[in-house]
């Protein structure tokens, strides 16, 4: 995997060094097969090291997973493309780890650093014995073991124990259950590789590895078919049938691959010696070596390719994030070298001078597009660019305080909110004076409508504050991006605009207030939205009839007593009573008396006069101590009518009086008054190189994303080159 390893580690490399949490996560290798099929000797022919036990019978008998660390450097640099690409340190002595760059070490010894492939081995079988005991026992505890090394694909690899039938030694009963358990466990992880290794010199119709292959990956989208032990085949027969994929057909197709045997492994023969003598047996087959088709499908080699496409490609899908946020990176960047600007040492006054108009011209012009919807640069930290997509701001604000804020609140106000009837009906008996009203005294009316309209003031008011607070955070978002490197420019700024929107807020809850006096002002009983006085009684009078008809159909009249509208002592005969139409006005002669007289004490002739006595006067008097007549119902009623009626045409007056109010006092007038108010309080002689002072920081900023803008383009050529890069040229080389 020579030619991955480079493309991969770069790219790597780039995650790491533009502070991306992204990791490749390349996908596992698993390599399935029976017991003696050769699975460790392909593992370790991908690997390019021999570092795991080897011999006759089940040798592996715990699963190790093996994660390949590539420790090289993260300080990303073309210059040291070479350097990816160097494995002569493999090459040199394939038994020796570098002792500086590359080492082992397995989970169960933390912190203990193994620098030989033979302790490493070692290691492998005395945990194993550890675990298992050394009479052929299995275990399902994985061995963990990390490589770390420059030269290798950051990658997950991972032998299981050989299937078997039959148990041995201190196998259980089931070892052929367990075993398959076992290896389903792993190979049925979505972004594991499986390879399906079978002996050449066995029936492929009956391979364990291809039947739970096929289990795991019914479509065959992970699994590549692994024929070992192809120089082993019996003389005048070949796998040609099944390299071709005739047989037991699989996507991905098979690979033919002769391993080191066991004579090799005595005589200490290195994985790359294995290599060449493996293509000089492909080479010369008279089979293979007469077939350019099925020559390119056999040796290591090629299952390396292979390999290395299906990583790549894997590589590739992870390729459109890592590009887009090494983009957006790009962008961001860029827009802060912009606002930083270029050093302003040397420049002269009037140049000074210059940019500090451009600065506020632009405050003052953002500001106002941000109010009028036009855009406008915003300051708004990282989401800048997608606020306008993702929340309301600037104008659009303002607009949901009057219409979706102010208005709906003030509809909840009802005209009757802390106000009974028996405030009502004393009202209307204080307005009285010294004797009954012909009518329902206007004074009444005048009294409780009033009070009721002065409770619209306070939300009035506080719309004021919101729309305040509103043009403050604008402010905020209106400062360009540059205005960072000068904090005493911004600091005044943000004083100026904070004096001219206090200014402002004064004379628009002035005005607020003013807009409910002149309605206290004047109550305009000629507004053609006003019921008036005649259609109040009217439909008083229309309510009295319907409940009198619902009485009526349900059986029952109102009561004969003293106090009825319907009783009078004196009806009968006609007279006219200081209780009847003579004193109690037209609404008595509506309801024909209100109260009736008292009952006359009968005397006996002759008898001596009675001296009257009148009761004393209560310190306190209350309406609600006498019961309620029919005359005061409806005069409540009618008083009742006609507040609701008056206080529904102020509220909606109110409604759309206080955001024309608030626009005309409060919003446009900051809007158009904030550029000459900047210029006027800022732009002056001799305060103007204090002003554009940068801040001791902005240097040291510059320099950063200058360099982080060079190693985000170096980046980008990284990502291109992976995008590039051929893995079927490479695999036809």
């Amino acid at each position: 995997m020579d030619q991955l390893i480079p493309i991969a580690s770069k790219l790597q490399d780039v995650l790491g060094a533009v502070g991306q949490n992204t990791q490749l996560d390349l996908p596992q290798i698993v390599v399935v097969g029976g017991q003696s099929s050769g699975k460790s000797s392909v593992l370790e022919g991908l690997v390019g090291r021999s570092f795991l036990p080897r011999g006759t019978g089940i040798v592996t008998r715990r699963p190790l997973i093996l994660q390949l660390v590539n420790t090289a450097h993260s300080n990303f640099s073309l210059d040291n493309e070479d350097e990816y690409y160097d494995t002569s340190r493999f090459e040199a002595n394939p038994g020796t780890l570098d002792n500086k760059e590359e080492w082992g070490e397995f989970l169960h010894i933390p912190g203990k650093k193994f620098h030989k492939f033979q302790d490493i081995r070692n290691e492998i079988v005395r945990e194993t014995d550890r675990s298992t005991g050394g009479n052929k026992g299995i275990s399902h505890d994985p061995i963990g073991l990390k490589i770390f090394s420059p030269n290798v694909l950051a990658l997950t690899l991972v032998d299981l124990p050989g299937m078997t039938k039959v148990p041995v030694g201190d196998q259980p009963d089931n070892i052929e259950e367990q075993i398959h358990d076992m290896i389903l466990h792993f190979i049925s992880n979505p972004n594991a590789i499986i390879l399906a290794v079978t002996a050449a010199n066995t029936d492929v119709a009956n391979s364990d590895a291809l039947q739970l292959a096929k289990a795991a990956d019914p479509y065959g989208n992970r699994t590549i078919g692994v024929l070992t032990k192809l120089d082993l085949m019996d003389p005048g027969t070949d796998a040609s049938e099944v390299l071709n994929n005739q047989l037991i057909p699989l996507r991905k197709g098979y690979i033919g691959v002769v391993n080191r045997g066991q004579k090799d492994i005595n005589e200490d023969l290195s994985v790359r010696d294995g290599l060449k003598k493996e293509e000089e047996f492909f080479k010369h087959h008279p089979v293979y070596g007469r077939d350019k088709h099925l020559l390119a499908k056999c040796g290591t080699q090629t299952l390396a390719k292979n390999l290395n496409v299906i990583l790549m490609h894997h590589i590739r899908e992870v390729l459109p994030d890592v590009k887009n946020r090494i983009s957006g990176m790009m962008n961001e960047v860029n827009s802060e070298l912009e606002a930083l600007g270029s050093p302003d040492e040397g420049m002269s006054k009037n140049a000074l001078g210059g940019t500090l108009l451009g600065l506020l011209s632009k405050f003052a012009n953002n500001f106002a597009s941000i109010i009028d919807g036009r855009g406008g640069e915003l300051n708004n930290g990282s989401n800048s660019r997608n606020l306008a997509m993702i929340e309301l701001f600037g104008g659009a604000r303002i607009n949901y305080i009057f219409n979706d804020i102010f208005a709906p609140s003030l509809m909840t106000v009802g005209p009757f909110d802390g106000l009974t009837d028996d405030e009502v009906r004393t009202t209307i008996m204080n307005a009285n004076g010294t004797r009954r009203a012909l009518f329902v005294p206007e004074i009444s009316f005048d009294i409780l409508v009033r009070r009721q309209i002065a409770r619209l003031e306070q939300p009035g008011i506080q719309c004021v504050d919101l729309v305040y607070e509103e043009l403050q955070r604008i402010a905020l978002q209106s400062e360009p991006k540059e205005l960072a490197r000068f904090p005493y420019l911004k600091e005044r700024m943000v004083d100026v605009v904070s004096m001219l929107l206090k200014r402002c807020m004064s004379p628009t809850q002035m005005m607020v207030s003013n807009i409910v006096k002149i309605e206290l002002a004047y109550l305009n009983t000629s507004h053609p939205d006003f019921i008036g006085g005649s259609r109040a009684v009217a439909n008083s009078m229309q309510r009295k009839q319907e409940a009198e008809q619902r009485g009526s159909a349900g059986g029952t009249g109102a009561p004969q007593t003293p106090g009825s509208s319907y009783y009078n002592a004196d009806e009968e005969d006609g007279a006219e009573t200081p209780y009847g139409d003579a004193n109690g006005g037209i609404m008595n002669f509506i309801f024909r008396g209100g109260k009736s007289p008292p009952p006359e004490k009968q005397h006996t002739p002759g008898g001596p006069p009675q001296v009257v006595h009148l009761p004393q006067v209560p310190p306190t008097m209350k309406q609600t101590d006498f019961p309620i007549s029919d005359r005061e119902v409806t005069e409540v009623q009618v008083i009742k009518t006609l507040i609701e009626s008056y206080f529904r045409v102020v509220r909606k007056t109110f409604i759309d009086m206080v955001p024309k109010t608030i626009m005309y006092f409060l919003v446009n007038h900051v809007k158009d008054a904030l550029q000459n108010e900047l210029v006027s309080e800022l732009y002056r002689e001799n305060e103007i190189m204090g002003l554009m002072k940068e801040a001791e920081d902005v240097a040291q900023k510059r320099s950063t994303c200058s360099e982080m803008k060079d190693l985000l383009s170096k980046a980008l050529e990284i990502v291109n080159e992976v995008r590039d890069f051929n893995t079927f040229s490479q695999q036809a080389e």
